[in-house]
């Protein structure tokens, strides 16, 4: 698994730079993104990429579409195997509902059932397991949707550029003390508590999900603002839970008094932290860096607890009985 994230920056620029054809749906009034898991995560960036649009973006991670989709609607199902039971239903709904579906995965019984049924289809490589082709999946994607995106291909390109850069210092080549990612997984001992400004809501969901399969440990999130009003109270009582904060360089004003706050709160009861910065730049550059830094944490996280990360025993099972 590390050497394929090691090759991240690479599979990114080669997928973005692909033969893989766009789409340009006309008259888009709300757009479905669907997936599960690591699947699931691609929608959350898609998501934070089209929130300043006056496009409306929900998520399914799930059997159901919303009430609200019609013909002008168009449905993203996203399943790395290609076998998601969820996202394939979702797709039978979405064509019995007379809905726009631009649909991918590396094969499997979604790219049977679109070509039979003559939906528009994308086949995207996968690495290994479906966490580990983030990058695939996401440059290929963002391929895909650019003319219905609101993002500029220089963007795209600059964002690979600084993942190029990231990957010099946390990768496996790098096992010394300025390696920002081995350096926070060194320190994790218990449970993270990762807190989130709503704009990097993506991230944060990944770290815990990349925690959770690849560490096989428990893992909690909580945006900042939210949690100022209840999961605070929490640190009332001694706990292995360990706060981890990811901060954006530009987050809203408030969010950066409220950052203040809790760390002012976690310094007077003796309770340590670590802080995750974003990188600047476009909202993509930030979300894939952030979700590159960590998710290299939780394999060696995996690493120094001795556990191997492949294995999903515990998906496996569930899936068995589906």
């Amino acid at each position: 698994m590390y050497a394929i994230y090691d090759r991240w920056p690479e599979i990114a620029k080669n997928a973005y730079n692909s033969n893989v054809n766009p789409v340009d749906f006309k008259n888009i009034e709300h757009i479905v993104f669907a997936g599960m898991g690591g699947s699931g995560a691609l929608g959350d960036i898609f998501s934070s990429i089209l929130s300043k649009t006056n496009v409306h973006v929900t998520l399914v991670k799930g059997y159901l579409l919303p009430k609200t989709v019609d013909s002008n609607t168009l449905v993203v199902p996203t399943s790395v195997s290609g076998n998601t039971v969820e996202t394939s239903t979702v797709i039978e709904s979405a064509r019995k509902l007379g809905c726009k579906i631009i649909a991918f995965s590396a094969g499997g019984k979604i790219e049977n059932y679109c070509i039979k049924s003559k939906i528009e289809y994308r086949k995207i490589p996968q690495h290994l397991s479906p966490r580990v082709s983030f990058t695939e999946f996401l440059y290929s994607m963002l391929k895909v949707l650019e003319p219905i995106l609101p993002i500029e291909k220089q963007d795209i390109i600059q964002s690979i550029v600084q993942l190029e850069n990231l990957s010099k210092s946390i990768s496996s080549d790098n096992l010394s003390e300025n390696n920002s990612s081995l350096k926070l997984a060194e320190w994790i001992k218990g449970i993270p508590m990762i807190y989130y400004p709503w704009g990097l809501q993506a991230a944060a969901i990944r770290f815990k999900n990349s925690l959770q399969e690849n560490s096989k440990m428990h893992a909690i999130t909580e945006e900042v603002l939210e949690a100022s009003h209840n999961g605070i109270i929490s640190w009332e009582k001694p706990s292995i839970v360990q706060p981890i904060l990811l901060e954006g360089e530009d987050d809203y004003l408030k969010t950066k008094e409220r950052w203040k706050i809790l760390k002012e709160y976690f310094e007077e009861n003796n309770i340590d932290y670590r802080e995750v910065f974003s990188i600047k730049g476009n909202i993509l550059a930030k979300l894939i860096n952030l979700i590159y830094l960590l998710d290299y944490t939780s394999i060696y996280c995996a690493i120094l607890s001795k556990t191997d990360p492949s294995p999903i025993t515990s998906i496996d099972f569930i899936k068995s009985r589906l």
